[in-house]
């Protein structure tokens, strides 16, 4: 396998450790729009199977023929969502397996996450290409545990819903996000959605049905409420279940801040004049605040994603059960110089890229985790030294 990750930010430059200490790949490409940034990463690792390229992640032509000329057969999206369709297209016009970690975004008028992608399955079926669409931990490793319960743990599901939440805290500064803002902005100020088997998906207001929730290994109690994920818009397509939501443990000051910068409209993607420049507040917003890949030195606490799922259990009686994965970021650190959120993050790509090399994963069209085998996926994480854990709760009957 011949992989192009295209951008190297903190998840994509996090790949690359992960990734090093694996011989499924004979060479993975990193490619920027800054040349510095993917040089330093391979010159950083001295590793002789990674090579550095610029490239800019709008243009899909110069996408492909970087992919053609490094001989690359897969390419993985490491940006932010906004540049899914260029990256997506120009791995559909290099003949590439496409991976990517969150969907194509969602568009007033009722275009739901995602769906510009699977408008495009029939084409990437006819032409015998697999895109893996949603394969970082949420969307992606979330998804596993729920293909994971689904086969294994339930004779039937009510309920598949995705909690995330951390007791993280960044040293030094009173507001510091420790993932990207531009995409935190767009899922968090966003009306989420919800499916239900009777009504399909609909949308909520943002920040709405709070309820906390009791994440393990003494993170504890944490107020999650509901937000626009990818999960939602996955997991009903190949999941039999009655109702999916994703909810997340923002906290209250988070929101309030979230809160006031719609008001303030510094969350809009659409350029204002800047004494004749044209800038998109939420682009000043993200070159203001930290980078999230350069705070964790600054960081401590743990990060947790998991999917709750709760159902009748293959025994017939009742069944809640939480299916996590907790990353410290001491330990990620340590391990490769990566803070936590982003670690986890860049860990379940890698773990895909293997099984796809290998043969264990394979498909056509455009499929999300949900469509593959959750066992070698799990099995592999463990492999990696970052195994993922089960809590069993107590059946609480909820009405709607």
């Amino acid at each position: 396998m011949n992989v192009l990750v295209v951008g190297t930010g903190g998840v994509g430059s996090a790949v690359a450790p992960i990734a090093a200490r694996r011989d499924f790949f004979e060479r993975m490409v990193f490619a920027d729009l800054d040349p510095a940034r993917p040089q330093a990463l391979v010159e950083r690792l001295g590793d002789d199977r990674f090579g550095a390229a610029q490239v800019d992640a709008s243009d899909a032509g110069a996408i492909a023929a970087i992919a053609r000329s490094e001989g690359c057969d897969t390419i993985l999206n490491a940006t932010d969502p906004r540049f899914n369709p260029p990256i997506f297209e120009a791995a559909f016009e290099a003949g590439c397996t496409y991976l990517d970690l969150a969907m194509t975004l969602s568009k007033p008028g009722g275009e739901k996450l995602g769906d510009a992608q699977f408008a495009e399955d029939k084409r990437w079926r006819e032409r015998g290409l697999l895109a893996l669409v949603g394969i970082g931990v949420e969307p992606g490793l979330s998804d596993v545990f729920a293909r994971y319960a689904a086969d294994h743990l339930f004779s039937e599901i009510d309920e598949v819903g995705v909690r995330d939440g951390a007791d993280l805290v960044v040293e030094g500064y009173d507001f510091a996000p420790t993932f990207s803002i531009w995409t935190t902005i767009e899922e968090c100020l966003n009306p989420p959605v919800i499916w239900e088997r009777e009504r399909g998906w609909y949308t909520t207001e943002p920040f709405s049905e709070p309820e906390v929730f009791e994440f393990p290994e003494g993170i504890g109690p944490i107020e999650c409420v509901n937000v626009e994920h990818e999960e939602v818009l996955l997991v009903p397509r190949w999941i039999d279940c009655n109702r999916v939501t994703f909810k997340y443990g923002l906290g209250d000051e988070f929101i309030e801040i979230l809160k006031t910068l719609h008001k303030l409209k510094l969350d809009s993607t659409e350029p204002v004049s800047v004494r004749g420049l044209q800038v998109a507040p939420r682009d000043v917003l993200a070159a203001a605040l930290p980078d999230p890949a350069t705070l964790g030195d600054k960081m401590r606490g743990r990060t947790c994603a998991g999917t709750y799922v709760t159902g009748t259990g293959k025994n017939g009686e009742p069944r809640a059960t939480y299916l996590y994965h907790v990353v410290d970021n001491e330990e990620s650190m340590r391990r490769d110089g990566s803070q936590a959120v982003v670690w986890q993050t860049a860990l379940n790509p890698v773990v895909a890229l293997e099984l796809l090399a290998g043969g264990v994963w394979r498909g056509e069209g455009v499929l999300g985790p949900e469509a593959f085998d959750a066992v070698p996926f799990l099995d592999l994480l463990a492999e990696h030294g970052s195994p993922h854990g089960v809590v069993e709760h107590a059946v609480v009957e909820q009405a709607r």
